[in-house]
Formats: C-alpha cells, structure tokens, sequence
C-alpha cells in the first residue's frame, strides 16, 4: 500500500493558497479543460467559426474564445484530446497550439487599468459636484452658507481623495520605505496639503477651503497616470509564453503500453510517441519510425526536414508525416525551449534597465520641488512672525504649482498621439519607452522566413516543364499535406492543369509520395530518394520511369512591402542586416533581391540573440524584426524589436510594437516619427520648465493660492497635451 504524505506548511501564506503550476495543470485536465493559442484570429467572424466549429465536435462541451489573448478555452470529456481539436481547427484554417494552464495561471488577470478608470471616474464625478458648490462660494456666499459649502464640499473630497489618490500614496509610501524620492512623494504632498489646509480653514470658518483644488489635482494627476498605463499596454512576460508552448502531457511508452503523463514526471531514457500532426515534448533522439519534422518556429528553416533513426529532434517542433518514438534525453526545465524562455528572461531583465527621459527628469526633479516648499515654509514663518496657517498655505501652493502633473503628462501624451498616428499606419506600440529607444536606432536586424518572405513557397519553373510531367506531379502531390506538395497542387490548379491518373498512391514520411502512372512507377519528393542531385535551391525532384529526375524549385513569397521598408531604412542611414536560421542559399537570395549587404544563414535562436548582443555591445542601437519562437531571445534582446500579427503569441509579446497588417512598409515611417515625439517630448519638459520658472516665483511670493495653483498646474498640463497633439 502506497502512503501519501501532506506536504509541510508552506512559509509564505500567499504561497500556501496559490496552486502551483503542476496542480493546475492536473486540475485543468481532470476537469477536461483545455487552453489552446489561436495566433491568426482577428474578428468577430474567426470567434464565431471557431467556437461554433469546436462545440459541434463529439465530446466537447462548450469553446470559448478571447480575441484579446488570442485563445480559445475548451470544456470537454476526458477522452478529448488536444491534438483532435488542433487538427480540426487547421483544417478550418486556422494555426492552433495546446498551451499549459498551470503556466499561464498568473498572466490572466490584469485589475491595474481597471482599478485606474474606477478610481479616475470617481475622482471626476466628485470634481464635478465640488466646482458646482465653489461657484456658490465664489459668487459671493457668506458665513453659515459659505461654511456649509464648505462642509458638503469636504464630505465629498476628503474620502474622494483617500480612495481615488491610492495609487499616489502607495508608490510615494513605498518610495519613502526605500529611501528615495520618486514623482508621487511630491504630488501625495500636495494632495494632503491641500486637503488638510481646507480642514482646517473650514473648522475656523475661513473665506478660502481648497477641496475642489485637492480634487482637480486627483482627477489630473489619475488622468496622466491612466494615460501612461494605456500607452504602455503592460505586456505578459515572453518567458511566461514560451513555457506555456511546452506541451504538458506526453504519450510514454511501457513494456509497449502508451501511457499519458505529465512531462514533469518523464526521465531520460523513457520512450514517448509522437504522432504526426503532434508537437515534439520533450528533446530526443528517435529511435523508431520516419517523418518528416517542422522546425520553422524554432529555428526559422523554411522547409520540414529528415526525420529517422538517431536524428535529435528538440521540444516544439512538429512532427509532419508519420509517427515517432523518441527516447528522452532532456524534457521539461532541462529542454531546449525551457533554456530558450531562460534567454529571454534574461533579456527581458536587461531591457528594464532603460530609464525614460521622464523618470531621469523625475529624479532631479523631486528633491528640487521639496526643498523650494520647504524654504517657502521656513521663508514665510520668519517674515510673518510665526504665522504658520499663512506659512502652510504658501508652501502648499508651491507643492501644487510645482506638481509634476505636467511632467507626468509630456511622455504619454506624445506616446498616445503617436500611437494614435503608427495604428492608423497599421502598427501598434505597447511599450510606453519604445518610441524613445525607437528613434535612437541605428542598426535593423530581419528576420528571413515569416518576417520579410510570407512563409510560402512558390514554383518558380513550371512554364519548364511538359504538361505531361506536370500532371503527374499534380497527381503525386495531391496526396500529401507537404508545404511544398501544397504549393505544387495551387499553383497547378490556378494554371487550369488537370491531375493525371495516378494508381496506388502512398506517402513514405520523410522521403516524399510514390505511385504506378501507366504502369511506370512515379516518385515525387526528396533528391536522394528519386537519384537526382540536389540543387542549391528549395526544390522538389519528380521521376518518372526510369527518366532523369525534373527540379520544381520554389521561392518564398516576398512580403507587402518588404522592398519598400528596406530601400527606406538604408535612405535614412539606417544599417539592415539579415540573420535567418534558413539555408545559404535561400537567405543569399533574398538578401541580393532587396539590396541587403549583410546576411547570415543557419543561426540558431540563442547565436541570433547573441549577434544582437554583439551589435549592441559594439555601440549599436538594434531594432531586431522577427516573428518565430527562434527569434524571441532577440526580439528581447535588442534595443526595441517588432514583430508582425502573424508572428507567434510568444514572439508578439516579446515584442515592443506588432505590426497590424501584412504590409511592413510601415516600419521606416515608424522610426520617423519616433524621432518626431522624441522631439516633441523634449519640448514638453521645455514647457514645463518655462512654466516653473514663470509659476514658482509667482507661488513663492504668496501671490497664488492653493486653488490658483491648482488652475496654473491644470493649464500647464493643457499646453503640454496640445503640443503633444501637433504629431497628429
């Protein structure tokens, strides 16, 4: 009898009622829930298609999708597989990948933006009815009517700013704990200040109570704050992404009885099944079994390879054509893909470092904004002989007029008309600081296969051939979802070519598709298989009889734009580079067609992040552009990186901007007009400078009261908005 032992109490609370990433992954599957990434949906009509086409599947229960995250979640019987509900969504058309639950479970949820528009909208509504009774006190009221102004005015303030100034608060208080001075610990001043003076001048039936002051300031300040979060689009971790592209479950095999585990509990030497269609678990070596095996997403190779007896083969790729067994030499944290995520954490941690030029303003900015409040308040209880509710109102005022409103608004207000303008232009910027990195590039790295070329091979010789021949290769790559095969067959049926009439066809995974055509035996496929020599370019070989073999060669169909892009880039001064995992001769090619001076073929995922790296090091500012799992370490690794819609979610997320379109024309016009709002955020610091040098002496003089202030402070965070609106 088997004991099963409680494990001991966790130390961290949170940690003891947080699910780890294996128990959720267990729960998932006992209650028949499956996560699949859908990275090509993109409307209301791929929704309605995918959850409709998957609810009417035998065993599932219910598929809903979130267009935002790109996936579709999945209630089924336990006999429902991942890979059944893959196939039948590629057979709609649409690519799919099954993704782990238990590494995603911390990436759902985002309450920030949330919690900002809540407490923004409170804080507008109460500005709203405060302005209303201070119109009454402005116009005139007195004594009891004035005070009980007042009063309405702090019952609707006070709690106001306790609930809507949170976020201030908490970043000023943990800035204090820390023993810095960040933007918030300045503006938690003011609002305190504010409010407390207005207190205190209510219970004294003072003339002036400044709660619509404390109010406005709140709504301002939530403005920028939510502003900022909104260009920034917080990001879920590309590390967190890839993890949860490792297949969770895998086929062990047992004395010859397969058996599904989790990949955590497999060792190496254990034998697991891969059936085609299916993603490769774990990294390998085969021992049974021909195929052929994709590795576009980890390695950028255009064409499936080999796949036979003693070949590695490596977690996430896929095996095409026939079934495998693999014997385990690595899975789960010790995987290829696992140490692939652990480059771009580290990348990721890299890339944090960046400082936007607001937080370098903010860092001399808010030592300077308490020390002139606190020599204002020194400066006025010695001229006034100890006056402290006059020293106090002064110094408020300088608190106010001096809040970094304006200086918080000069980066996202330019970031969000600039957004505004790229999206138009098919591009959308995530990352608040990108802009900035963008107009510092220098150097361009691309991508080959997904990135400049579509991912589609085109015949390029079939006016060579004799109709004869070309019916029978229609006929032989009617039987096989090869890419080429697939290639072959719709470029033959938009030229009108009728198949001929081919017997006893069969697919060999791995080497290519063979039959009787009049009695001749026919092969279309691999060079080696039909005896033909292998040319320097992607091909496919047919034989007939005992004829020569006849090359169908292929080239990768450009993307929209691709020429433009690069001939613009090297127009502004701009370094391009190509850097593909595909083959010499390919990516050669390509580079000569678009007037690419450097190129590099076969670089593997982490030798492509190193190159960054090497550019980087060398002075270089990169902008890397990539889609595929294997350029996910760059695409962090570099200085600001892109990737287009297409790309893999892992891809997209590591990303700083995704290009929204196929077109990537897009791109020079962005580093232009990064340039521009980096121009346009510097003038706002100018501006809010001025306004210092102009408002600061007025406050420090006592001419300006906390209210005014509030108005100066308003204006000034106006002016910098409109400005910001001059990219548009």
């Amino acid at each position: 009898m088997t004991t099963h032992l409680r494990p001991p109490p966790s130390a961290c609370p949170a940690c003891a009622v947080v699910p780890s990433a294996e128990a959720l992954a267990e729960t998932a599957a006992a209650q028949g829930r499956i996560l699949l990434s859908l990275p090509t949906i993109h409307c209301a009509t791929c929704i309605s298609a995918v959850e409709g086409t998957l609810s009417r599947m035998p065993g599932v229960r219910s598929a809903r999708v979130n267009l935002t995250l790109k996936r579709v979640s999945v209630e089924a019987d336990p006999d429902v597989t991942a890979d059944a509900l893959v196939a039948r969504l590629e057979r709609l058309g649409y690519e799919a990948h099954e993704l782990d639950p238990g590494s995603l479970s911390m990436t759902e949820t985002d309450r920030q933006g949330r919690d900002l528009l809540m407490r923004l909208g409170v804080a507008g509504f109460s500005m709203m009815n405060v302005m209303l009774l201070s119109v009454a006190v402005w116009s005139g009221a007195e004594d009891a009517t004035r005070d009980l102004f007042h009063w309405i005015s702090g019952a609707i303030a006070l709690p106001t700013v306790v609930f809507s100034g949170q976020p201030f608060f908490k970043s000023a208080w943990a800035a204090l704990k820390a023993g810095r001075l960040g933007m918030d610990v300045p503006i938690s001043l003011a609002l305190i200040l504010a409010s407390a003076i207005s207190v205190f001048e209510t219970f004294h039936s003072g003339r002036h109570a400044y709660f619509d002051a404390a109010v406005m300031l709140t709504f301002f300040l939530l403005a920028g704050r939510y502003l900022d979060y909104r260009t920034r689009a917080v990001a879920r971790s590309a590390a967190q992404e890839l993890a949860a592209l490792e297949v969770p479950r895998a086929a062990r095999l047992r004395d010859g009885i397969e058996e599904s585990v989790l990949i955590a509990d497999l060792v190496p030497g254990d034998l697991v099944r891969v059936r085609p269609g299916g993603r490769v678990p774990v990294d390998g070596v085969v021992v049974d079994g021909t195929s052929e095996i994709d590795r576009s997403l980890l390695t950028g190779e255009s064409l499936p390879v080999y796949a036979g007896r003693d070949v590695v083969v490596s977690t996430g790729e896929v095996n095409l054509t026939g079934p495998l067994v693999v014997r385990v030499t690595a899975a789960g944290k010790d995987s290829s893909l696992h140490r692939m995520a652990d480059l771009v954490a580290v990348a990721e941690s890299a890339r944090t470092k960046y400082t936007s030029l607001a937080d370098q303003a903010a860092r001399a900015y808010s030592p300077m904004v308490h020390l002139l409040a606190l020599m204002s308040f020194i400066g006025w209880m010695y001229v006034s002989g100890g006056d402290v509710r006059l020293a106090i109102n002064i110094a408020a005022a300088v608190l106010i007029i001096t809040c970094p409103c304006a200086l918080g608004l000069a980066v996202p207000a330019v970031v969000t008309a600039a957004s505004g303008k790229l999206f138009r232009a098919g591009l959308l910027i995530k990352d608040g600081t990108a802009l900035e990195r963008l107009a510092e590039v220098d150097t361009v790295v691309f991508d080959k296969t997904g990135t400049l070329t579509l991912g589609a091979p085109e015949p390029t010789n079939l006016a060579a051939h004799p109709e004869r021949d070309l019916q029978v290769a229609l006929a032989l790559a009617s039987a096989s979802s090869h890419p080429l095969a697939a290639a072959l067959v719709h470029a033959g049926q938009g030229a009108g070519l009728r198949a001929a009439q081919v017997d006893d066809l069969r697919e060999v995974p791995g080497f290519g598709i063979e039959g009787l055509w009049q009695g001749l035996p026919v092969r279309l496929g691999r060079a080696a298989w039909v005896g033909a020599d292998p040319l320097d370019v992607t091909a496919t070989y047919l034989r007939i009889g005992q004829e020569a073999p006849r090359a169908f060669t292929f080239a990768d169909r450009l993307r929209p734009g691709a020429e433009a892009a690069v001939s613009a880039l090297l127009a502004q001064g701009a370094e391009v580079h190509l850097i593909s995992g595909d083959v010499a001769g390919a990516v050669r090619e390509l580079a000569q067609r678009l007037g690419i001076p450097n190129w590099e073929a076969g670089a593997l995922p982490a030798e492509k992040a190193t190159r960054v790296m090497a550019l980087t090091a060398s002075g270089r500012k990169v902008l890397m552009v990539g889609d595929g799992l294997n350029d996910t370490a760059a695409l962090t690794a570099a200085h600001v990186s892109i990737s287009p819609a297409s790309a893999l979610d892992a891809a997209r997320v590591a990303s700083d901007i995704v290009l929204l379109g196929k077109d990537i024309a897009p791109i020079a016009e962005a580093r232009r007009v990064a340039i521009k709002a980096t121009k346009r955020i510097r003038e706002n610091f100018g501006i809010s400078a001025l306004y210092n040098v102009v408002a600061v002496p007025i406050a420090l003089l006592g001419f300006a009261t906390p209210l005014a202030a509030a108005l100066a402070m308003s204006l000034s965070s106006i002016t910098v908005s409109l400005n910001a609106l001059r990219l548009k």
